[in-house]
C-alpha cells in the first residue's frame, strides 16, 4: 500500500510539474468592465503555482486564533472593482489518511476539532506554553478512545472546514501571514492529496460570508467569488480538472446550497434590483449611489440545463436552505438591518407555493428565529421573541401552535434546535457556549422526554443520519466553561464525553458519512 501511494504522490509531482512549465492556470472567466474616467479596472491578477511538495504540514507561526463569524456583515460600500483571482493548483502536500476512511465512511462519526491540545507534559500543576496547532478529528459516539487524526492545520483555520456529504473529500481554508499560501485547499479522502485551488485572503468575499458548498456526491464544490465588480458562484471538481462560473453575471450571486439529490443549486442573488454592477452595462447601479446589497432573492438553477427562476419575491439576508428534494426553508427580515419584524416560510420548489409561518396570537411585529423544521416540513421550532422576553413555540406550518413554553430561558439569538430524522425527537440546547439546559429532548407533540440537570449544558445539538445518536457540546458552566464533545442515544440518556482527556478547546462540526 505505501509503495503504491509514494508512486501515485510521484506521479502528480511529475504532473504538475510539467503542466507549470508549460502553462499557467487559468482565469476565472468574468466579464470585462468598461473603463469609465475616474474608475480605471485593475488588472486581472494571475497567480504562479509552486510545485514543491511538502509531505508534512509545517504549522504557522502565529500566537492568536482568530474566530470565525457566522453573522451577516454589512458590505463596505464601494464601487472599486476587485482584482479577478485566478484558480491554480500548487502547494501540495500528501496527507496520509486512514484506509478505512479512504474507502468511505460506513458508520456515521462525529467531526470535532481540537485546537492547543498540550499534552505533552505530565504536571498540570506545571505551566506549558499555548501552541497554534488545530486537529480535525472523526470520532466514534461510542468510543472515546476511536478518534481518526485527519487534517492538521494552524488555529486560524477554526470551523473554515467543509467536509463533503459523501465524506470523500474536505475544503479548508489556510492563513499564511508568512509564507504567502493563504487560500481555500482541497483534500481527495481517495489520493490523500491536498492543494490550494484559490488563492483568496478570506473566506468572507465583499463584505458576505458565503461558505463553499459540496454536492452530495462530493465530486463538485460550489464557491461564491468576489470578481470585478459583482460577486458570482463557481463550482470546480474535486481532482480540479473541470471549473466553471455558474452564475456569470453582473449582480451578486451567493449562499449556494444542492438540493439533496444535487440535481438544483439554490442561491440567493440582486439581480432582480441591480441588473449588473459593471460600469456600462445596462441597468448597471454603479455610479447611481446604490448601496451595495445586504442580501437579494432567492433563485433556483437546473443543474443539467443552468436554467434559471425566481423562487420567491421575499428578501433574504440570510442563507436559505433546502429541507429535501422538494422544500426549501428560509427567514426575511433582519432586525439588524432595522427591520421590526422577522418572518418564516417554506416553499415547495415543484408548485412554487410560498407559504409564512406565522402565529395568529402572536405580537404585531413577530420577531421569529432560530428555526429548525421538521424533516417532512409540516412543523416547526422557533424562539419568538419580544423586546422584553422569549419564548419557544412548536408550530404547524400554518401557524397554529402545538406546544410552548418559557421554562427553557435562552437570550436571543442563542437557540439551537435538532429533530431526529423521523422527526419523532427535537433536541434543543444553546450555542457558542452559552448553554443553561442540561440535555433536553422533546417529542413532536413537544412533551418532554429528557430534561437533564446541568452539567453538562447542552449546545449545538445534531442526530447523526440514522437517528440513533445524538451529538452535541457539553459545557461545564459550574466547572471552568470547559467544553467536550458528548454523544448519547436519540433521547438524550446514556451520554458518553468523547474528548475528556484532550487539553485546549474544542468545537463540533457534525456527523460525516454513514445512511443518509
Amino acid at each position: 500500500m505505501k509503495i503504491a501511494r509514494n508512486l501515485l504522490w510521484f506521479i502528480v509531482l511529475f504532473a504538475a510539474g510539467c503542466n507549470l512549465l508549460t502553462q499557467q492556470p487559468t482565469a476565472m472567466p468574468t466579464d470585462t468592465p468598461t473603463p469609465i474616467p475616474s474608475n480605471t479596472p485593475q488588472p486581472t491578477v494571475t497567480f504562479t503555482p509552486s510545485h514543491t511538495a511538502t509531505i508534512t504540514p509545517t504549522p504557522l507561526p502565529t500566537n492568536t486564533a482568530t474566530p470565525v463569524s457566522t453573522a451577516t456583515p454589512v458590505p463596505t460600500p464601494s464601487n472599486t472593482p476587485r482584482p479577478t483571482t485566478a484558480f491554480t493548483f500548487d502547494n501540495w502536500e500528501l496527507i496520509d489518511i486512514p484506509e478505512n476512511i479512504r474507502d468511505g465512511i460506513d458508520n456515521a462519526l462525529i467531526a470535532f476539532i481540537n485546537q492547543n491540545n498540550r499534552d505533552t507534559i505530565a504536571n498540570l500543576s506545571t505551566g506549558e506554553a499555548t501552541n497554534d496547532t488545530q486537529i480535525l478529528y472523526f470520532a466514534s459516539p461510542t468510543n472515546p478512545a476511536g478518534r481518526i487524526p485527519i487534517l492538521e492545520t494552524t488555529a486560524e483555520t477554526g470551523e473554515q472546514i467543509y467536509i463533503s456529504p459523501a465524506a470523500n473529500a474536505i475544503a479548508y481554508f489556510r492563513q499564511d501571514t508568512v509564507g504567502g499560501a493563504t487560500g481555500l485547499y482541497m483534500l481527495d479522502f481517495e489520493t490523500g492529496v491536498s492543494n490550494r485551488v484559490l488563492p483568496i485572503s478570506q473566506i468572507a468575499q465583499r463584505g458576505f460570508l458565503s461558505e463553499p458548498v459540496w454536492s452530495p456526491d462530493g465530486n463538485l464544490l460550489a464557491v461564491t467569488i468576489a470578481t470585478g465588480y459583482d460577486l458570482d458562484i463557481f463550482v470546480i471538481s474535486r481532482d480540479g480538472t473541470f471549473t466553471d462560473n455558474l452564475t456569470h453575471h453582473g449582480a451578486y450571486d451567493m449562499w449556494p446550497s444542492w438540493s439533496p439529490d444535487g440535481k438544483t443549486l439554490l442561491f440567493v442573488s440582486d439581480r432582480n434590483v441591480c441588473a449588473s454592477w459593471i460600469p456600462g452595462e445596462t441597468g448597471t447601479c454603479d455610479g447611481t449611489d446604490t448601496p451595495p446589497p445586504n442580501g437579494g432573492h432567492p433563485f433556483l438553477m437546473d443543474m443539467e440545463t443552468r436554467e434559471v427562476r425566481q423562487l420567491s419575491d421575499e428578501w433574504l439576508t440570510d442563507p436559505p436552505r433546502w429541507l429535501n428534494n422538494r422544500q426549501v426553508t428560509f427567514g426575511s427580515g433582519d432586525v439588524a438591518f432595522g427591520d421590526p419584524e422577522r418572518t418564516i416560510w417554506i416553499a415547495d420548489v415543484v408548485t412554487g407555493d410560498v407559504q409564512q409561518t406565522r402565529l395568529a396570537d402572536g405580537p404585531e411585529n413577530q420577531i421569529n428565529i432560530a428555526e429548525a423544521w421538521s424533516p417532512d416540513g409540516s412543523s416547526v421550532v422557533f424562539q419568538s421573541a419580544t423586546a422584553t422576553s422569549t419564548e419557544i413555540v412548536l408550530a404547524n406550518r400554518d401557524g397554529s401552535v402545538i406546544g410552548r413554553t418559557d421554562a427553557l430561558s435562552f437570550a436571543r439569538f442563542s437557540m439551537a434546535a435538532a429533530w431526529s430524522p423521523d422527526g419523532t425527537r427535537l433536541a434543543i440546547g444553546g450555542v457558542d457556549g452559552q448553554c443553561p439546559h442540561g440535555i433536553t429532548v422533546f417529542d413532536n407533540d413537544f412533551n418532554f422526554i429528557a430534561r437533564g440537570v446541568p452539567p453538562p449544558g447542552m449546545c449545538e445539538p445534531v442526530y447523526s443520519p440514522n437517528g440513533q445518536f445524538l451529538a452535541f457540546e457539553g459545557v461545564l458552566q459550574r466547572g471552568d466553561g470547559r467544553i467536550d464533545i458528548y454523544s448519547a442515544n436519540a433521547n438524550g440518556f446514556a451520554a458518553i464525553n468523547l474528548t475528556r482527556d484532550l487539553r485546549g478547546q474544542i468545537k463540533l462540526l457534525g456527523w460525516v458519512g454513514g445512511d443518509n
